[in-house]
């Protein structure tokens, strides 16, 4: 089975939750860590799709067409 990519939203809203998850103190310290792990996932995730969002606004010309980068 194939995995399906998050958008960005959905990405955040994973990131909230494994914060919110975190703070709350009920995981154990091997539970903590491995929700450390996926958010770090997360965040180079949402880095990547904002870098590539800054590339393609930058690549728009005066009429507002996209160039490839």
């Amino acid at each position: 089975m194939e995995k399906q990519e998050m958008n960005i939203e959905e990405a955040f809203d994973a990131l909230e939750n494994l914060v919110e998850k975190m703070e709350s103190g009920e995981a154990s310290l091997e539970e903590t860590f491995l929700m450390y792990q996926k958010g770090m996932e997360l965040l180079k995730e949402c880095s990547n799709k904002i870098d590539m969002v800054e590339k393609k606004m930058m690549l728009l010309n005066e009429n507002g067409e996209l160039h490839e980068f």
